[in-house]
């Protein structure tokens, strides 16, 4: 990108502005302290100097300045340090908006360490009061170059024109309305309303000189707009279900749109007139796709059907060309048109995970580009380097480039889980700390802690994995696991092999938790089914079921030792804390009450040598238990979410708790205090943490994992 030449003065306004600003110890630019003009205007003001990359290399500048002016002069970065700083600005733009500054400074710091740039996310965390380490940053892109944020529903579709010279996306929601974006601002330009029903297909085409788009809905119409005015010009009735997808074309220099529905039929509209001209009979199930190209000169539409087939119609006599074509053995999502070495070709994507190259000449697929590991939804091609690309996107989360000369995907795909991170747990392997982490996507893999990188993949389950622990067994580390496929695993993490299989629960199974008793390792399974059950690690033996009373499921279990007792302690959707004697079986105690919703978390810790329970809860809040006595010695308040994980450590002989809730933080908690040491706010919602005795902290969100180190905030705090 070329750099527009400075405006005259402008590079000495610019300084001097600079120079009004104080300077801190360190010698850098104190932005806090700035004058509010500056957080608000320097941007613009560095563009006209022709130095807005210098503020994109300052720290301090991207957590204090106003996000709408940074954002504005993103654009702008010409070197890959600063377009770096793009791509971790960008990431979290729309929720950067709406956070202060020292909230800001956590959300850039953690994007930073997902785009793996350790040195940039240290200097984004300065005087913090933690750091990050690492992230596998598995759902960030420095591809992303905007965030379009307005629509309350799903976003079902999107197309792309030129409106007054300018880039514009058109897009359809399941909040019944069609958004036009300015994609040089990503601000909207106009909400279409119209729709009584979900809007699932969008095509952008030119009437009369004019932009327009075509919407189809779940409200069985087509509507025209002109992109102008935001008007409705047209509304095209004749589908009896779901209109799924949209294609626009001219014919005989006629504009028309080629429809396609759950009622079987593809429809040819005349644009000017708004009748049908032509429906499209022979599919056996919902048509998805609908795809327009050209053939030896004549316009053909190309769709694909919930009945696995791919149809070739030719739009001047509204017959179908050839057989359907045949191939796939699940639902057809989705199609697209491309040249390949001069042959016309049709791109298609299934719920088989695979992915078809059709010439459409002789009807034969050329490819199939395996990769997916599971429904392949959309499908778009372009040029890159002037060769016919493909992009793919799928439920397994991950979006494919093909070169669609090869067959073969471009660039290596992204490592680490692709489904939520359900449970994290560390570990001692080889003499190396590890983390440990499930996930909805049926895999449990083990981290290097220094270096972020996969150590062992453990594949066995065959649904959600929902929880993880780690204990040691004969010198050996062992991760044990519990899925929604009603199994716990036990997984010798020094080989990744399977060490034993433990059935018996009638449902899935959310938590586990290991203990010692009889000097011998246990692991305590709950659930679905409402049973807590009691398993010998070494024999993978049933030895016993604690007797409930639960009414509900079980979402949490700890276990401690309460005056040399084995105890186990279980939060559950019932609203209640129940204490047990693991060897008796029998509760210890009457139900521990006080949260006002189901209990998500549970852990255990020692304070002034009392053993303690700590819950989190839907309602919120985190509770502290005396174990002795059965009642709350503190109520921790500040989540305004529901608290989903806990998990506690001796940090420098401090008992700790760390605390995470689907309002986007962690919170860290001194458990002697009952106080808060700080609030780490997050890109997205934590599904898990724990956190070790040097302070290393390790969270799951969404698919990622994050590690950060503590460090600071207790060197601070006495």
């Amino acid at each position: 990108m070329s750099t527009a030449a400075p405006e005259p003065f402008a590079a000495t306004v610019f300084e001097r502005l600079l120079q009004s600003i104080p300077t801190a110890d360190d010698g850098r630019r104190a932005w806090q302290v700035a004058d509010p003009y500056l957080l608000r205007h320097a941007a613009q003001h560095a563009v006209h100097a022709g130095r807005a990359g210098e503020l994109l290399q300052d720290p301090a500048f991207l957590i204090h300045a106003e996000p709408d002016t940074v954002n504005a002069i993103l654009r702008k970065a010409t070197t890959q340090s600063e377009r770096l700083t793009t791509a971790v600005y960008r990431t979290s733009y729309a929720l950067l908006r709406k956070l202060a500054p020292h909230e800001r400074q956590q959300i850039l710091a953690l994007n930073a360490a997902r785009y793996h740039a350790r040195e940039f996310a240290a200097e984004l965390a300065r005087n913090a009061g933690w750091s990050p380490l690492w992230a596998t940053g598995s759902q960030v892109s420095a591809a992303n170059t905007a965030i379009l944020t307005g629509h309350t529903g799903a976003v079902n579709a999107a197309a792309a024109a030129q409106m007054d010279g300018c880039p514009i996306a058109i897009t359809g929601s399941d909040d019944h309305t069609v958004r036009v974006w300015d994609l040089t601002t990503g601000r909207t330009t106009a909400t279409l309303t119209g729709h009584t029903g979900a809007v699932n297909a969008v095509a952008a085409a030119e009437m009369d000189g004019s932009p327009i788009a075509i919407t189809g809905s779940d409200d069985h119409t087509v509507r025209v707009w002109d992109l102008t005015t935001g008007r409705t010009t047209a509304t095209l009735t004749g589908h009896t279900d779901w209109v799924r997808a949209v294609a626009a074309a001219e014919m005989d220099g006629c504009p028309i749109a080629i429809t396609s529905s759950d009622d079987n039929t593809v429809r040819v509209w005349d644009l000017t007139t708004g009748r049908t001209t032509a429906t499209l009979t022979g599919h056996t199930d919902w048509v998805n796709a609908v795809a327009i190209t050209e053939m030896d000169g004549s316009p053909i539409a190309i769709t694909s059907s919930d009945d696995n087939t791919v149809r070739v119609w030719d739009l001047t006599t509204g017959q179908p060309i050839g057989e359907p074509l045949t191939g796939h053995v699940g639902w057809v999502n989705a199609v697209a048109t491309a040249q390949v070495n001069g042959h016309p070709v049709a791109v298609t994507t299934s719920n088989d995970h695979t992915v078809r190259v059709w010439d459409l000449t002789t009807g034969r697929t050329t490819a199939t580009l395996t990769g997916h590991t599971d429904w392949v939804n959309a499908v778009a091609t372009t040029r890159m380097d002037d060769e016919p690309i493909a992009v793919t996107t799928s439920n397994d989360h991950t979006v494919v480039l093909w070169d669609l000369t090869t067959g073969q995907p471009i660039g290596e795909p992204f490592t680490g889980h692709t489904d939520t991170v359900n449970a994290v747990a560390t570990a001692q392997v080889n003499g190396h700390p590890v983390a440990v982490t499930a996930s909805d996507d049926h895999t449990v893999r083990t981290w290097d802690l220094t270096s972020g990188r996969t150590t062992a993949v453990l594949t066995g389950h065959t649904d959600w994995v929902r929880s993880v622990a780690t204990a040691q067994m004969d010198d050996r580390a062992i991760a044990i696991t519990g899925s929604d496929d009603e199994s716990v695993l036990v997984w010798d993490l020094a080989t990744g092999r399977t060490a034993g299989v433990l059935t018996g629960h009638a449902g899935g199974v959310f938590t586990v938790a290991t203990a010692q008793m009889d000097d011998r390792p246990i692991a305590i399974t709950a659930g679905h089914d409402r049973s807590v059950r009691m398993w010998d690690l070494g024999t993978c033996d049933l030895i016993g079921e604690l007797h409930t009373g639960l009414t509900d499921w079980v979402r949490a279990v700890a276990t401690a030792q309460v005056d040399d007792r084995p105890i186990a302690i279980t939060g559950s959707d019932d609203h209640t804390v129940r204490v047990w004697d693991l060897t008796t079986g029998q509760p210890i105690s009457e139900p521990l009450i006080g949260h006002a919703r189901g209990v998500r978390a549970v852990a255990t810790a020692q304070v002034d040598d009392r053993p303690i329970a700590i819950t989190g809860s839907n309602d919120n809040t985190v509770r502290v238990w005396d174990l002795t006595t059965g009642r709350t010695t503190a109520t921790l308040t500040g989540h305004t979410g529901a608290v989903l994980t806990v998990a506690t450590a001796q940090v420098d002989d401090r008992p700790i708790a760390i605390t995470g809730s689907n309002d986007n933080t962690v919170r860290v908690w001194d458990l002697a205090a009952a106080s808060c040491l700080t609030a780490v706010h997050l890109p997205n919602s934590p599904s898990c943490a724990t956190i070790g005795p040097d302070s290393t902290a390790v969270l799951g969100m969404g698919y990622e994992v994050i590690a950060l180190t503590l460090a600071p905030i207790f060197r601070r705090e006495p």
